[in-house]
């Protein structure tokens, strides 16, 4: 298999498609764990003062006083749940291949040589013997990488609290 076809065999679609169904099913669980944090915070009640009086009266002394204390839940005390998105998605591959090829060949050549009174032999024995080697090292890295952001709640989810004050001014009239 040629180099070429080893990069071609990774499989960049599926990873792509895992990732991104991978981040929407993150980010439904950090919807859902926003959702039941604001149920939380609205359930959890809090005694609260609405309001301190401080009185200074004529003479400079300070005196204090205040309202009787409500129970608030958290989200009317201001405590509101943090929502996040994923805003960057990166997917990276790296891949080393490493081809080795060899080749040996090995001739072992030996001869002997008989000689006597009108008669000559000889012999030529050859061993030859090839070795090839091939090697293939393959690495692959892949890094995928989310970043996630607070942002702000939904807009319609904590409704705007407006304050009517219907107590009647006092007389200062003399």
């Amino acid at each position: 298999m040629s180099v070429g076809q080893e990069l071609l065999d990774v499989p960049f679609p599926e990873m792509i498609a895992s990732m991104g169904q991978g981040i929407a099913d993150a980010q439904n669980q950090l919807d859902m764990n926003s959702v039941e944090v604001a149920k939380v915070l609205a359930e959890t009640e809090i005694e609260v003062v609405p309001a301190i009086t401080r009185t200074i009266d004529s003479e400079g002394e300070v005196t204090y006083s205040s309202a009787t204390p409500i129970d608030v839940s958290l989200l009317q005390a201001g405590l509101f749940p943090t929502f996040y998105q994923f805003s960057e998605a990166v997917i990276e591959v790296e891949m080393d291949i490493k081809t080795t090829t060899e080749r040996e060949t090995d001739i072992d050549v030996s001869a002997e040589a008989h000689a006597g009174f009108g008669l000559w032999g000889g012999s030529i024995q050859t061993d030859v013997s090839h070795n090839r080697k091939f090697g293939k090292e393959v690495h692959g890295t892949s890094k995928l990488k989310t970043t996630m952001v607070p942002v702000p709640e939904p807009p319609y989810l904590f409704p705007e609290v407006e304050t009517i004050d219907q107590r009647q001014p006092e007389d200062n009239e003399e």
